[in-house]
């Protein structure tokens, strides 16, 4: 159990996929960059890529953990982390919920 003071450290916005990359020599990475609006587009880092395709990730509305602490893999900076689901060790990519004539801007704060 965690004290709500410990979840609302946690920055979790609305961010969209812009590009995707697959990462050489690398066994399932992806290198995303993602708008979460801000001035630049983060980089991240996920290993996703055995379970969707890049063309299926980018344009995509996702959650994105903005306030992690960055770590380098393969060599690039990854600056944040995409939220998922885990069902039996498959990722399901939790998406933004967009009703009728309804957009969420790109940044929201996730509460």
């Amino acid at each position: 159990m965690i004290d709500y003071n410990d979840f609302i450290k946690l920055d979790l916005r609305v961010g969209l996929i812009k590009s995707c990359e697959f990462i050489p020599k690398s066994k399932h990475l992806y290198r995303l960059l993602v708008d979460c609006g801000e001035k630049n587009l983060r980089q991240i880092i996920t290993g996703i890529s055995k379970f969707y395709s890049s063309k299926e990730l980018v344009e995509k509305k996702i959650v994105v953990l903005t306030n992690l602490i960055p770590k380098i893999i393969m060599g690039l900076e990854s600056q944040g982390m995409l939220l998922a689901a885990d069902f039996n060790g498959e990722p399901f990519l939790l998406e933004i919920d967009e009703r009728k004539g309804k957009k969420v801007p790109i940044g929201s704060v996730i509460k």
